[in-house]
């Protein structure tokens, strides 16, 4: 009896563990959520993401490529952003930063981690994400698993008839221009971010907020970032493959690219990835897409992702899409968009994913440069002025780097 007793004490036991474990990471998992665009620090969350959520797991590859390594380059000591002088420690200081990467032609510059970083930590993409996506969809295009982009998305995703997306070109959605009406301002609690990431913070399904967006514009004709365009479009790679986002950016991107960690895809109530930027993956494997970019979709002699699509990827071409246009209209972000990349005014062809807090994954293919930078920048959208985003600020750091290698 007193053994049946003490099993049944033990099991009561790991029952209550187990119980607290798991109420005390909804708590955790609710609290960052609350936290984002509060000016609430952060590097001490955005490098453990994995422990907080649920998440899908991309594996190392089984042939880890590691870049060459070429003479060490001390960063620029300042640059120049709208005629004012920026110290660059200061800089990397106050936007939290937690690694800076650079290439060029390949091999490995400058590498410093800051903070919580490291060359083997897991860093929140956030929207970086956004454009390993469209890597993704360029590669299920090339394999026939969708037809071509000028379709539309309810032929892939018919749960989507009613909703904003319904009938919408595949591109348009790439182009950030799908019509849907939606309102990406972080310091709103109520704007549409700030309720799909509720998700984040409570759980429930990705896929089936999408379809309660309403249309506000003719799809084709405005570009205007959705985060819920990014989500749609994981939803068409998982219906037209048959496979989860995990399962086949593994096997297409992430053991050719011979990625070095494991990474992870936050997902949610359905195990379904948060596609608009729930990935966790170190510098060195971001780098590694911006450097599969600069070689026109090429690595190791292998075409990865399709030449044509790199190339379509990163040039915008369509009036909304330029960044002269958005110029024009007093865009405090003026910056094109390709499909899923921003691009901005430039004569040497650059182009960046972008995510929040500012992270990055820059590409200068005239010479030779991809540059990360993760970061955790308390002050990320805790007001509308510029100086709580520091993005364009971000790209003449990153043009300063280039000017320095002359």
């Amino acid at each position: 009896m007193k053994k049946i007793l003490l099993g049944a004490g033990a099991l009561v036991l790991v029952i209550a563990v187990s119980t607290g474990l798991y109420f005390k990471r909804e708590i955790d998992r609710a609290a960052f959520a609350a936290s984002l665009f509060s000016g609430a620090e952060q590097y001490e969350n955005f490098n453990r993401v994995a422990d907080l959520y649920p998440v899908s797991t991309m594996r190392e590859s089984e042939t880890p490529f590691e870049f060459g390594e070429g003479a060490a380059a001390s960063l620029p000591t300042s640059f120049t952003y709208k005629g004012r002088t920026i110290d660059t420690e200061s800089f990397l200081a106050e936007t939290d930063t937690s690694a800076v990467l650079v290439l060029k032609d390949g091999e490995v510059r400058t590498e410093r981690y800051m903070l919580t970083g490291g060359r083997y930590v897991n860093w929140l993409s956030m929207s970086v994400a956004k454009s390993f996506v469209s890597a993704a969809i360029g590669i299920a295009i090339e394999e026939g698993h969708i037809g071509s982009i000028e379709e539309p998305i309810t032929k892939y995703v018919p749960s989507l008839a009613g909703s904003a997306y319904d009938g919408v070109r595949i591109k348009d959605i790439l182009q950030m221009s799908s019509g849907a009406a939606w309102n990406e301002d972080y310091s709103d609690p109520e704007s549409d971010i700030n309720r799909f990431g509720r998700i984040m913070a409570l759980g429930g399904s990705f896929n089936e907020f999408a379809a309660t967006l309403e249309r506000e514009h003719e799809p084709g004709t405005r570009n205007h970032y959705n985060s819920t365009d990014t989500q749609v479009l994981g939803m068409l790679l998982t219906n037209a493959t048959g496979r989860t986002l995990t399962d086949y950016m593994e096997e297409k991107l992430w053991q050719p690219l011979g990625m070095e960690s494991d990474a992870y895809w936050l997902i949610d109530s359905s195990e379904m990835e948060m596609a608009f930027g729930g990935l966790n993956a170190t510098a060195r494997d971001y780098a590694k897409l911006g450097e599969l970019y600069r070689n026109g979709g090429v690595w190791n002699g292998q075409q990865i992702v399709p030449a044509d699509w790199v190339v379509a990827s990163v040039v915008p071409d369509a009036p909304h899409l330029l960044p002269e246009t958005k110029l024009a209209e007093g865009d405090p972000f003026p910056v094109g968009y390709g499909y899923q990349w921003w691009v901005p005014a430039s004569t040497e062809g650059e182009y960046s994913a972008i995510g929040v807090y500012n992270q990055f994954i820059f590409v200068n293919p005239t010479r030779g440069l991809v540059i990360v930078k993760l970061s955790a920048n308390s002050d990320y959208a805790t007001s509308l002025d510029e100086s709580a985003y520091r993005e364009m600020e971000t790209i003449e750091f990153f043009r300063a780097i280039a000017a320095s290698f002359e």
